[in-house]
């Protein structure tokens, strides 16, 4: 059999179950989605902060209710008057484009904070038609039937 008669999807074949339960268990240890992210935050108490990475303009367009606004170049110099080391943070910036949200998970990271990146960021927010906060109010859209679930916050997966 030659490499083109082989599955491209096999041509490197899966891990161990082992070795698979190991790399998912940590990419959840490191990533959430929005729709985790959402429904944590209708709890009393999420028990972590939202972080929006992006500059003051991607801010203003609008931002996932609740979130603290806090740059990725502000990190090393505003984080500690912001956040509270003892709480978990989930942060996120444009979307699955952009490395905006894993830079300043990497920059609390070194500072010392538990964090997650909120995979997606403020577009698929968007995109799964839920709310966002702007200066002047709270607003949602409809969601992408391509990408999330019409009449549900959730894909019930």
């Amino acid at each position: 059999m030659t490499i083109t008669d082989t599955s491209p999807v096999l041509q490197v074949p899966p891990a161990p179950p082992a070795e698979s339960a190991a790399f998912f268990t940590a990419r959840l240890r490191f990533q959430t989605d929005v729709s985790d992210v959402f429904a944590s935050l209708r709890l009393a108490s999420p028990g972590f902060v939202v972080v929006d990475s992006r500059g003051p303009a991607g801010w203003r367009q609008g931002r996932v209710p609740g979130a603290i606004h806090l740059p990725t170049s502000a990190i090393p110099a505003q984080a500690a008057g912001l956040l509270d080391p003892s709480v978990p943070v989930v942060t996120y910036c444009w979307g699955p484009g952009c490395d905006g949200a894993t830079r300043a998970a990497l920059a609390l990271a070194q500072l010392g904070y538990r964090v997650k990146e909120m995979i997606g960021g403020i577009e698929y927010w968007i995109r799964e038609g839920l709310p966002i906060e702007t200066d002047h109010g709270i607003e949602k859209q409809p969601a992408d039937r391509l990408t999330a679930p019409v009449d549900s916050i959730s894909c019930a997966c």
